[in-house]
């Protein structure tokens, strides 16, 4: 039946076409916002970044001019060969022993395959056959 008012806003294929467009809009609109959020992150993380790179840089200086010191006390009672000597004894059982944890820790995570819930779901596929 057709009245007056949905003649007059030109019936349903009108209102859907509306709607669709409408939608489309949203669509756009919506596509445009994330656009814009993930544009401000990505220069938030490239900034973010960027300062932990400098921080890095001037920790790995803080730790030269710290070991300088350092060898600069030992030198106080030691010859300066004997002093510099200490340190690189100091700096080289350090590092391999942060070596030797660095590897240990890389072979209690490799391979990296989740072994336990792999086992999980074999039995839970094992005990879903059986039933």
């Amino acid at each position: 039946m057709h009245t007056p008012t949905t003649e007059a806003n030109g019936g349903v294929g009108s209102a859907a076409k509306t709607v669709a467009e409408r939608a489309s809009s949203l669509v756009r609109l919506e596509i445009q916002l994330a656009l814009l959020e993930l544009k401000a992150k990505a220069v938030a993380l490239g900034l973010g970044a960027g300062m932990l790179a400098g921080a890095a840089l001037l920790g790995f200086f803080l730790l030269a001019f710290a070991l300088a010191a350092a060898t600069a006390a030992f030198a106080l009672f030691l010859p300066v060969w004997a002093a510099l000597l200490v340190m690189c004894g100091i700096v080289a059982l350090t590092a391999g022993v942060l070596a030797l944890l660095g590897l240990t820790s890389l072979r209690k995570g490799s391979p990296p395959v989740p072994e336990r819930a792999i086992h999980e779901a074999k039995l839970t596929t094992e005990a879903i056959r059986a039933n």
